[in-house]
């Protein structure tokens, strides 16, 4: 790669990357998770074309799991809560009631806790897509 493209790159990586977490969390202004995982995961191929270097398997089957992990806990953890309560996704009945006094402030930290597990379970997901098939071309 030129000098030109490296620079620009390493340049304009840290505001993509910024601007897929603000992305991320959706609850308040556009995207969600999914986009701001696919902004993220973007960043992160850009900087492997870029640079010619991978990502260790390890660290993206952990970061699938982990996202997966707390966008079904906090499903489980309103199931489970709704169980003694009787009020299931009550904002108001939370297991949060006790830290944040506000209802609607309640529903917007369980949506960006979840939004946040969406996107990393995305983001390793397309970072794992795009190391599988580069690594297929090089098979052949």
């Amino acid at each position: 790669m030129s000098v030109v493209v490296t620079t620009v790159v390493r340049f304009i990586l840290p505001f993509m990357q910024l601007y897929g977490f603000y992305v991320l969390t959706g609850t308040e202004g556009p995207g969600g998770g999914f986009q701001g995982g696919v902004i993220l995961a973007s960043s992160f191929i850009l900087y492997a074309i870029t640079f010619g270097e991978g990502v260790d398997g390890r660290w993206v089957k952990a970061f699938k799991s982990l996202g997966l992990w707390i966008y079904a806990g906090v499903g489980v953890l309103a199931v489970f809560y709704s169980l003694f309560n009787a009020e299931f996704l009550n904002y108001s009945a939370t297991f949060l009631s006790i830290m944040v006094p506000h209802t609607v402030a309640r529903g917007v930290i369980i949506a960006d806790v979840i939004e946040v597990g969406i996107g990393m379970a995305v983001c390793a997901s397309f970072v794992s897509m795009f190391f599988d098939v580069v690594a297929r071309g090089e098979e052949k």
